[in-house]
């Protein structure tokens, strides 16, 4: 059965609203689903869900993974941001260059991307930043995701896609599909690129 971005972001209105399970690992299972399938259909065979990836410091369970020759080659990470932005917000940025630079430490090679799902609703304005928090969000973003050579500063990352969505009135998508097709096909590319035995 084909999944659908908007099934996903439905699958996590079901668990992280419906259900009130707001940290449940199963809220992002369907994303993770549609990230499998997705890269899947673009030409990397046996990409997995919950993937342990060795790391420099530590071992972490990373979303959505690809493993080539022994070595995580591909890593996604999934957030939600749906609650107390005004917090989450800056906690998920430190967190994500911590994890990102925990990968590359040990596998340089690796492509890494984010999947982040932002309740838009929940937006507010920062008086510290000058800026709402998705626009600060999304400005950290873009500076962090153009990893590429010859650019490979440890901490950054190849590609991110940021899925806006309004769950005051149910699982209402605002972002367009097409912004995570383009996160995957800049995977892909990366992956082949680094990989070209394997996917050629």
């Amino acid at each position: 059965m084909t999944i659908t971005l908007q099934g996903a972001i439905e699958h996590l209105y079901r668990v992280a609203v419906v259900e009130r399970k707001t940290t449940s690992p199963a809220r992002l299972a369907g994303l993770a689903d549609f990230c499998v399938q997705e890269l899947e259909k673009r030409g990397v065979a046996g990409v997995a869900a919950e993937v342990a990836v060795q790391g420099f410091g530590r071992v972490k369970q990373w979303d959505v993974a690809w493993e080539h020759a022994g070595k995580a080659r591909l890593g996604i990470s999934l957030k939600s941001l749906l609650k107390n932005i005004a917090g989450t917000v800056p906690n998920r940025i430190d967190d994500l260059i911590g994890e990102v630079a925990n990968a590359q430490l040990h596998s340089p090679e690796i492509v890494i991307g984010y999947v982040m799902v932002f309740d838009r609703s929940q937006d507010s304005w920062s008086k510290k930043h000058g800026s709402t928090w998705l626009e600060l969000l999304k400005s950290r973003l873009d500076q962090l995701s153009q990893r590429a050579p010859p650019a490979w500063a440890t901490g950054t990352f190849e590609g991110c896609a940021l899925t806006e969505v309004d769950f005051t009135k149910g699982p209402v998508l605002c972002s367009d599909p097409s912004d995570i097709d383009r996160l995957f096909d800049r995977l892909v590319d990366h992956v082949r690129y680094r990989n070209p035995e394997a996917l050629g």
